[in-house]
């Protein structure tokens, strides 16, 4: 992003305007440009995304993959771009945006991401009440998975050996050993 552009005061409005394919996040008002995301990223996205979906089927909350907008407080300007978002109160949801938090976020950390993801979103989920958050480390292949208890995130750790509980779901559990497979992956 050029300097120009991180000066200047950005709106949700502003946000909502923009073409599909501008892939930025606005924090108080604050532009924040997102890189293309990678081969892997993308396989671990679907992973997650396929076995959450699988897990909801039939049941009342809906799982949705990134792009999908989350505007958590309707007094900011402020409007992410999640990797995955689990809503279970359907009132929530207009167009393919979130308003207000949803119940659970997920995260796939990258390089440009690392900063944002563990910092400036941990804070603003957790300030939201949003009741589960997860990062996702794929250099590593870890998960932190963070449930929110009075307020405060209180994280475990996963490997790709595990298999990660949903505190949100009852009953759901995510193996990591296939979101961490790397079969398919092609490098250049």
């Amino acid at each position: 992003m050029t300097e120009a552009l991180k000066e200047r005061y950005y709106t949700y409005e502003e946000w909502l305007s923009w073409d599909e394919d501008v892939r930025a996040e606005l924090v108080d008002g604050v532009l924040y440009m997102m890189a293309l995301p990678v081969q892997r990223h993308q396989k671990i996205l679907g992973e997650l995304y396929g076995q959450l979906w699988q897990y909801l089927k039939g049941k009342p909350c809906r799982v949705f993959p990134a792009p999908f907008g989350v505007r958590l407080d309707a007094t900011k300007e402020t409007a992410l771009e999640p990797d995955i978002v689990i809503v279970c109160d359907k009132t929530k949801l207009e167009g393919n945006i979130c308003l207000g938090a949803p119940d659970m976020i997920i995260e796939i950390l990258s390089p440009s991401s690392i900063k944002m993801d563990n910092v400036i979103k941990h804070r603003l989920y957790q300030k939201a009440e949003v009741r589960e958050y997860w990062i996702v480390d794929p250099e590593h292949d870890l998960l932190q998975a963070g449930v929110l208890h009075e307020g405060k995130y209180t994280t475990s750790m996963f490997d790709k050996n595990d298999k990660a509980p949903v505190s949100i779901l009852e009953g759901c559990e995510i193996d990591l050993s296939e979101v961490f497979n790397e079969e398919w992956i092609v490098s250049l």
